[in-house]
């Protein structure tokens, strides 16, 4: 005779607005988000290892170009699958990729130099390819509101500091480096602290979530 064993019932949480729970695709898209964050993360190191170690070979300077790409790539795939209570928040950094992108896109096709020199050598690039750095600011604020981690709190006012500081051109060369490896160690540990994380706390209060969107239905109805 064969046994039959009994499925665990999902785990129900109890949000500000009612009860909800779980599901596999809820967790799922948490996986999706944090390996993007860590594929992000490990682009920019490996960019930032480039540019440390000779910014001036013209292999490296090439290989910064589909680094980039990658990068952008999965800051996108990020910022689609992040759980942000603010919508308008969420298209707004949504929309700073997508603009970041196209304005690297226009700076790569109008410059025939790598795109890592032509930014480095006109820094006023940055008010366009800069959105970009603007989305991945708003992942770390949003992380550093939620979570109150010391990387993303460091992460928050340094990649605006580092980027408008050299737009301004305050910054020596000894730190530019020193704060881009900075925020490439940050990053590292902040892509590595979230695999460790509890998934359901980067999910958040679903209830929330199905509040909101039960008032932009009601607000639109009316």
């Amino acid at each position: 005779m064969t046994q039959t064993v009994p499925t665990s019932q999902p785990q129900i949480y109890q949000g500000q607005f009612g009860e909800y729970t779980i599901t596999d695709d809820d967790r799922q898209g948490v996986l999706v988000y944090r390996v993007s964050l860590a594929i992000a993360a490990v682009c920019f190191g490996l960019g930032t290892a480039l540019v440390l170690w000779d910014s001036h070979s013209p292999i490296f300077r090439q290989l910064l170009t589909p680094i980039y790409l990658v990068f952008w790539l999965a800051l996108g795939v990020s910022l689609f699958t992040i759980h942000i209570y603010l919508i308008i928040l969420h298209r707004f950094l949504q929309f700073c990729w997508l603009i970041g992108g196209i304005a690297t896109l226009v700076v790569a096709i109008a410059d025939p130099e790598p795109l890592a020199v032509t930014v480095y050598n006109q820094p006023y690039s940055l008010f366009g390819v800069g959105f970009t750095f603007v989305a991945l600011t708003g992942i770390y604020f949003k992380e550093a509101f939620c979570f109150n981690r010391m990387e993303t709190k460091l992460l928050t006012p340094l990649v605006p500091l580092l980027l408008l500081g050299y737009m301004a051109g305050v910054w020596t060369v000894i730190n530019q480096k020193f704060l881009l490896f900075f925020w490439a160690i940050q990053f590292g540990i902040f892509a590595l602290r979230k695999c460790f994380q509890a998934i359901p706390s980067d999910i958040g209060d679903k209830s929330v979530f199905d509040y909101l969107h039960q008032q932009r239905s009601a607000q639109s109805h009316n």
